[in-house]
Protein backbone atom coordinates (compact mmCIF):
# COMPACT_ATOMS: atom_id res chain seq x y z
CA UNK A 1 0.00 0.00 0.00
CA UNK A 2 1.01 3.83 -0.41
CA UNK A 3 1.08 6.21 1.97
CA UNK A 4 1.34 10.11 1.70
CA UNK A 5 4.85 10.77 2.73
CA UNK A 6 4.00 13.65 5.26
CA UNK A 7 1.44 10.96 7.33
CA UNK A 8 4.42 8.34 7.24
CA UNK A 9 6.64 11.48 8.49
CA UNK A 10 4.20 11.74 11.51
CA UNK A 11 3.59 8.51 12.14
CA UNK A 12 7.38 7.75 12.70
CA UNK A 13 8.04 10.69 14.68
CA UNK A 14 5.21 10.06 16.96
CA UNK A 15 6.19 6.57 17.21
CA UNK A 16 9.75 8.05 18.35
CA UNK A 17 8.42 10.56 20.89
CA UNK A 18 6.05 8.12 22.35
CA UNK A 19 9.07 6.15 23.19
CA UNK A 20 10.97 9.08 24.91
CA UNK A 21 12.87 10.31 22.41
CA UNK A 22 13.68 13.91 22.16
CA UNK A 23 12.21 16.03 19.79
CA UNK A 24 14.75 17.40 17.58
CA UNK A 25 16.37 13.27 17.63
CA UNK A 26 13.04 12.30 16.45
CA UNK A 27 12.44 14.70 13.56
CA UNK A 28 15.91 13.74 12.21
CA UNK A 29 15.93 10.06 12.25
CA UNK A 30 12.02 9.67 10.98
CA UNK A 31 13.11 12.10 7.93
CA UNK A 32 16.30 9.87 7.40
CA UNK A 33 14.35 6.91 7.56
CA UNK A 34 11.72 8.11 5.12
CA UNK A 35 14.59 10.06 2.94
CA UNK A 36 15.89 6.09 3.15
CA UNK A 37 12.63 5.02 1.68
CA UNK A 38 12.00 7.94 -0.95
CA UNK A 39 15.62 7.02 -2.94
CA UNK A 40 14.12 2.74 -2.60
CA UNK A 41 16.47 1.72 -0.17
CA UNK A 42 13.78 -0.09 1.24
CA UNK A 43 16.14 -2.12 3.91
CA UNK A 44 17.59 1.11 5.22
CA UNK A 45 14.67 3.35 5.77
CA UNK A 46 11.31 2.52 8.32
CA UNK A 47 12.24 -0.76 8.01
CA UNK A 48 14.47 0.42 10.91
CA UNK A 49 12.09 1.67 12.85
CA UNK A 50 10.93 -0.85 14.50
CA UNK A 51 14.28 -2.29 15.65
CA UNK A 52 15.10 1.50 16.88
CA UNK A 53 11.90 1.10 19.02
CA UNK A 54 13.48 -2.15 20.40
CA UNK A 55 16.78 -0.64 21.21
CA UNK A 56 15.52 2.77 22.99
CA UNK A 57 12.58 0.76 24.73
CA UNK A 58 15.57 -1.51 26.22
CA UNK A 59 17.96 1.80 27.12
CA UNK A 60 20.69 0.50 24.11
CA UNK A 61 19.57 3.41 22.17
CA UNK A 62 20.56 7.15 24.23
CA UNK A 63 17.38 9.35 24.11
CA UNK A 64 19.15 12.42 25.50
CA UNK A 65 22.21 14.37 25.43
CA UNK A 66 24.53 15.75 22.82
CA UNK A 67 27.79 14.16 21.96
CA UNK A 68 31.04 14.97 23.73
CA UNK A 69 33.81 16.75 21.53
CA UNK A 70 37.16 15.03 21.97
CA UNK A 71 38.71 16.44 19.64
CA UNK A 72 38.63 19.88 17.54
CA UNK A 73 41.50 21.13 14.87
CA UNK A 74 39.26 23.71 12.74
CA UNK A 75 39.32 21.19 9.78
CA UNK A 76 39.08 18.01 11.94
CA UNK A 77 37.22 16.59 14.76
CA UNK A 78 36.53 13.49 17.13
CA UNK A 79 33.37 12.84 18.98
CA UNK A 80 31.93 10.42 21.20
CA UNK A 81 28.18 10.01 20.07
CA UNK A 82 27.58 8.29 23.38
CA UNK A 83 25.03 5.62 21.47
CA UNK A 84 22.74 8.69 20.39
CA UNK A 85 20.47 8.45 17.40
CA UNK A 86 22.56 7.70 14.20
CA UNK A 87 20.92 10.25 12.00
CA UNK A 88 20.63 12.73 14.37
CA UNK A 89 24.68 13.01 15.23
CA UNK A 90 25.25 12.94 11.15
CA UNK A 91 22.87 15.70 10.65
CA UNK A 92 24.33 17.60 13.58
CA UNK A 93 27.89 16.91 12.22
CA UNK A 94 26.63 17.71 8.97
CA UNK A 95 25.95 21.16 9.71
CA UNK A 96 29.28 21.99 11.50
CA UNK A 97 31.21 20.56 8.81
CA UNK A 98 29.37 22.62 5.68
CA UNK A 99 29.86 25.66 8.04
CA UNK A 100 33.29 25.09 8.39
CA UNK A 101 33.98 23.81 4.70
CA UNK A 102 32.67 27.26 3.64
CA UNK A 103 35.54 28.72 6.10
CA UNK A 104 38.38 26.33 5.28
CA UNK A 105 37.20 24.20 1.90
CA UNK A 106 36.85 20.78 3.86
CA UNK A 107 35.90 19.83 7.45
CA UNK A 108 36.47 16.48 8.53
CA UNK A 109 34.07 14.91 11.79
CA UNK A 110 34.61 11.22 12.60
CA UNK A 111 32.20 9.70 15.46
CA UNK A 112 32.73 6.93 17.44
CA UNK A 113 30.16 5.52 19.72
CA UNK A 114 27.16 5.73 17.17
CA UNK A 115 23.71 4.36 17.14
CA UNK A 116 23.13 3.07 13.80
CA UNK A 117 23.24 5.58 11.01
CA UNK A 118 20.43 4.33 8.53
CA UNK A 119 20.60 4.81 4.42
CA UNK A 120 24.09 6.85 3.65
CA UNK A 121 22.55 7.82 0.27
CA UNK A 122 19.82 9.60 2.39
CA UNK A 123 22.38 12.64 3.64
CA UNK A 124 23.66 13.34 0.40
CA UNK A 125 21.24 15.98 -0.90
CA UNK A 126 21.61 18.21 1.94
CA UNK A 127 25.19 18.79 1.02
CA UNK A 128 25.11 18.56 -3.08
CA UNK A 129 22.18 20.94 -2.59
CA UNK A 130 24.39 23.62 -1.39
CA UNK A 131 26.99 23.30 -3.96
CA UNK A 132 29.31 20.84 -1.50
CA UNK A 133 31.00 17.63 -1.90
CA UNK A 134 30.04 14.85 0.86
CA UNK A 135 31.62 11.65 1.58
CA UNK A 136 30.25 9.33 4.11
CA UNK A 137 31.57 5.91 5.66
CA UNK A 138 30.60 3.93 8.06
CA UNK A 139 31.59 0.48 10.10
CA UNK A 140 29.79 -1.43 13.30
CA UNK A 141 33.00 -2.90 15.46
CA UNK A 142 30.29 -4.28 17.47
CA UNK A 143 29.42 -7.47 14.83
CA UNK A 144 31.44 -8.89 11.96
CA UNK A 145 29.34 -11.01 8.91
CA UNK A 146 32.39 -9.97 6.15
CA UNK A 147 35.19 -12.10 5.84
CA UNK A 148 38.38 -11.30 4.78
CA UNK A 149 39.79 -12.31 0.70
CA UNK A 150 40.75 -15.59 1.20
CA UNK A 151 39.25 -16.11 4.98
CA UNK A 152 35.93 -17.81 6.75
CA UNK A 153 36.11 -15.98 9.22
CA UNK A 154 33.97 -12.63 9.61
CA UNK A 155 35.89 -9.72 10.70
CA UNK A 156 33.98 -6.92 8.89
CA UNK A 157 30.42 -5.37 8.58
CA UNK A 158 29.73 -4.45 5.37
CA UNK A 159 31.44 -1.27 5.76
CA UNK A 160 29.61 1.58 3.28
CA UNK A 161 31.00 4.01 1.45
CA UNK A 162 29.16 6.70 -0.07
CA UNK A 163 29.50 10.27 -2.00
CA UNK A 164 27.44 13.04 -3.11
CA UNK A 165 28.86 14.87 -5.90
CA UNK A 166 26.93 18.08 -7.42
CA UNK A 167 26.32 18.61 -10.75
CA UNK A 168 24.53 21.31 -12.72
CA UNK A 169 21.75 19.75 -12.86
CA UNK A 170 21.10 16.83 -10.51
CA UNK A 171 23.58 14.65 -7.96
CA UNK A 172 25.54 12.08 -8.41
CA UNK A 173 24.85 9.93 -5.86
CA UNK A 174 26.91 6.84 -4.91
CA UNK A 175 26.15 4.48 -1.65
CA UNK A 176 27.58 0.46 -1.90
CA UNK A 177 28.74 -1.61 0.58
CA UNK A 178 32.07 -2.97 0.17
CA UNK A 179 30.82 -6.15 0.42
CA UNK A 180 28.30 -8.01 -2.36
CA UNK A 181 25.12 -7.71 -0.04
CA UNK A 182 24.43 -6.37 3.14
CA UNK A 183 23.16 -8.11 6.45
CA UNK A 184 19.61 -6.20 5.61
CA UNK A 185 19.09 -7.52 2.67
CA UNK A 186 20.53 -11.32 3.66
CA UNK A 187 18.45 -11.22 6.72
CA UNK A 188 15.08 -10.45 5.38
CA UNK A 189 15.27 -13.03 2.18
CA UNK A 190 16.30 -15.52 4.92
CA UNK A 191 13.22 -14.97 6.58
CA UNK A 192 11.27 -14.85 3.55
CA UNK A 193 13.05 -18.04 2.48
CA UNK A 194 14.11 -16.20 -0.81
CA UNK A 195 17.71 -16.40 -2.75
CA UNK A 196 20.30 -13.39 -3.73
CA UNK A 197 20.37 -12.55 -6.92
CA UNK A 198 24.02 -14.14 -7.97
CA UNK A 199 26.48 -15.73 -5.39
CA UNK A 200 26.96 -13.17 -3.20
CA UNK A 201 27.59 -15.24 0.31
CA UNK A 202 30.09 -18.21 0.92
CA UNK A 203 28.95 -21.08 3.04
CA UNK A 204 30.93 -22.25 6.18
CA UNK A 205 32.96 -24.84 3.83
CA UNK A 206 34.56 -21.55 1.35
CA UNK A 207 32.11 -22.46 -1.51
CA UNK A 208 30.01 -19.56 -2.96
CA UNK A 209 25.85 -19.78 -3.25
CA UNK A 210 23.33 -17.42 -3.39
CA UNK A 211 21.57 -19.09 -0.66
CA UNK A 212 21.29 -16.04 2.57
CA UNK A 213 20.34 -19.60 5.37
CA UNK A 214 24.18 -20.63 4.75
CA UNK A 215 24.92 -17.44 6.98
CA UNK A 216 22.55 -18.96 9.84
CA UNK A 217 23.85 -22.96 9.63
CA UNK A 218 26.72 -24.41 10.99
CA UNK A 219 29.24 -23.98 10.29
CA UNK A 220 28.12 -20.45 9.83
CA UNK A 221 28.56 -18.86 6.42
CA UNK A 222 29.65 -15.19 5.56
CA UNK A 223 28.89 -12.14 3.05
CA UNK A 224 31.20 -12.19 0.43
CA UNK A 225 33.70 -9.12 0.03
CA UNK A 226 32.75 -7.03 -2.96
CA UNK A 227 33.44 -8.84 -5.81
CA UNK A 228 33.49 -12.29 -4.80
CA UNK A 229 35.38 -14.91 -5.13
CA UNK A 230 37.18 -14.03 -7.91
CA UNK A 231 38.04 -10.29 -7.24
CA UNK A 232 37.29 -10.04 -3.74
CA UNK A 233 40.52 -8.77 -2.74
CA UNK A 234 39.11 -5.05 -4.38
CA UNK A 235 36.11 -4.97 -1.34
CA UNK A 236 38.35 -6.59 1.22
CA UNK A 237 40.80 -3.20 0.50
CA UNK A 238 38.11 -0.66 0.46
CA UNK A 239 36.71 -2.34 3.70
CA UNK A 240 40.46 -2.00 5.31
CA UNK A 241 40.40 1.66 4.00
CA UNK A 242 36.73 2.07 5.99
CA UNK A 243 38.13 0.80 9.39
CA UNK A 244 41.34 3.44 9.01
CA UNK A 245 39.08 6.38 8.32
CA UNK A 246 36.27 5.54 11.10
CA UNK A 247 37.56 3.49 13.79
CA UNK A 248 41.67 4.11 13.64
CA UNK A 249 40.81 8.08 12.97
CA UNK A 250 38.04 7.82 15.99
CA UNK A 251 40.40 5.55 17.79
CA UNK A 252 37.56 3.66 18.45
CA UNK A 253 36.73 -0.01 17.10
CA UNK A 254 37.13 -3.52 16.78
CA UNK A 255 40.00 -3.28 19.48
CA UNK A 256 37.17 -2.32 22.06
CA UNK A 257 34.79 -4.15 23.86
CA UNK A 258 31.53 -4.78 22.42
CA UNK A 259 28.66 -2.47 23.25
CA UNK A 260 25.99 -3.15 21.09
CA UNK A 261 24.47 -2.21 17.29
CA UNK A 262 25.82 0.90 16.27
CA UNK A 263 28.31 2.79 14.16
CA UNK A 264 31.56 4.63 14.16
CA UNK A 265 31.65 7.55 11.30
CA UNK A 266 33.83 8.85 8.83
CA UNK A 267 31.83 12.31 7.17
CA UNK A 268 33.80 14.59 4.76
CA UNK A 269 32.43 17.75 3.35
CA UNK A 270 34.29 19.68 1.21
CA UNK A 271 33.70 23.25 -0.86
CA UNK A 272 34.32 23.27 -4.42
CA UNK A 273 34.34 26.82 -4.13
CA UNK A 274 38.29 26.83 -1.84
CA UNK A 275 39.25 25.10 -5.08
CA UNK A 276 39.04 25.87 -8.67
CA UNK A 277 35.61 27.02 -8.26
CA UNK A 278 31.74 25.21 -7.99
CA UNK A 279 31.14 26.43 -11.56
CA UNK A 280 34.18 24.91 -12.95
CA UNK A 281 33.56 21.86 -10.81
CA UNK A 282 30.10 21.75 -12.47
CA UNK A 283 31.65 21.91 -15.89
CA UNK A 284 34.13 19.31 -15.28
CA UNK A 285 31.11 16.58 -13.97
CA UNK A 286 28.54 18.37 -16.71
CA UNK A 287 30.96 17.02 -19.14
CA UNK A 288 31.89 13.45 -17.82
CA UNK A 289 28.10 12.89 -16.57
CA UNK A 290 27.06 13.87 -20.53
CA UNK A 291 29.94 11.67 -21.83
CA UNK A 292 28.03 8.63 -19.91
CA UNK A 293 25.20 9.29 -20.83
CA UNK A 294 25.78 9.30 -24.35
CA UNK A 295 27.53 5.90 -24.32
CA UNK A 296 25.78 3.22 -26.07
CA UNK A 297 24.04 0.95 -24.23
CA UNK A 298 25.04 -2.42 -23.86
CA UNK A 299 21.62 -3.83 -23.52
CA UNK A 300 18.91 -2.70 -26.11
CA UNK A 301 16.21 -1.10 -24.74
CA UNK A 302 18.37 0.41 -21.72
CA UNK A 303 20.06 3.89 -21.12
CA UNK A 304 23.31 4.33 -18.68
CA UNK A 305 22.17 5.85 -15.38
CA UNK A 306 24.16 8.02 -12.99
CA UNK A 307 24.69 6.07 -9.46
CA UNK A 308 21.36 7.23 -7.87
CA UNK A 309 19.20 8.58 -11.14
CA UNK A 310 16.97 6.05 -10.21
CA UNK A 311 16.39 6.84 -6.52
CA UNK A 312 15.95 10.41 -7.33
CA UNK A 313 13.25 9.15 -9.82
CA UNK A 314 11.69 7.03 -7.73
CA UNK A 315 11.74 10.10 -4.81
CA UNK A 316 9.64 12.57 -7.35
CA UNK A 317 7.48 9.99 -8.03
CA UNK A 318 6.42 8.74 -4.64
CA UNK A 319 6.01 12.57 -3.37
CA UNK A 320 3.81 13.17 -6.03
CA UNK A 321 1.73 9.89 -5.92
CA UNK A 322 2.41 8.55 -2.50
CA UNK A 323 5.25 5.93 -1.55
CA UNK A 324 4.69 2.26 -1.59
CA UNK A 325 6.56 0.84 1.75
CA UNK A 326 7.93 -2.94 1.79
CA UNK A 327 5.32 -5.66 2.71
CA UNK A 328 6.59 -6.60 5.99
CA UNK A 329 7.55 -2.64 7.13
CA UNK A 330 3.80 -1.47 8.60
CA UNK A 331 2.84 -5.18 10.15
CA UNK A 332 6.09 -4.47 12.22
CA UNK A 333 5.21 -0.64 13.22
CA UNK A 334 1.61 -1.67 13.56
CA UNK A 335 2.38 -3.57 16.95
CA UNK A 336 4.47 -1.02 18.34
CA UNK A 337 1.62 1.99 16.94
CA UNK A 338 -0.53 -0.23 19.30
CA UNK A 339 1.90 -0.53 22.19
CA UNK A 340 2.72 3.23 21.82
CA UNK A 341 -0.57 4.45 21.50
CA UNK A 342 0.28 6.31 18.22
CA UNK A 343 -2.88 6.18 15.04
CA UNK A 344 -1.58 4.65 12.25
CA UNK A 345 -1.43 6.41 8.66
CA UNK A 346 -4.28 5.85 6.66
CA UNK A 347 -2.95 4.48 2.82
CA UNK A 348 -4.37 6.83 -0.24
Amino acid sequence: MKYKVEDLRVFAESLLLASGLEADKSKAVSDILIEGDLLGHTTHGLGLLAPYLAELASGKMSKNGLPDVLSDFPAAMVWDGKRLPGPWLVLRAMEVAMERAKQQGTCTVVIKRSHHIACLAAYHQRATQQGMVIALHCSDPNSSSVAPFGGLDPVFTPNPVSFGMPSSKQPIMVDVSTSATTNGMTNRLFNEKKLLPAAWVMDGHGKASADPAVLFAEPKGTILPLGGMDSGHKGYGLSLMVEAMTGGLAGHGRADPLEGWGATVFLQIIDPQAFAGLKAFERQMDHVIAKCKSSKPAQQGETVRLPGERGLQHQALSQQQGLQLYPSIMPALSAWAEKLQVSLPQAV
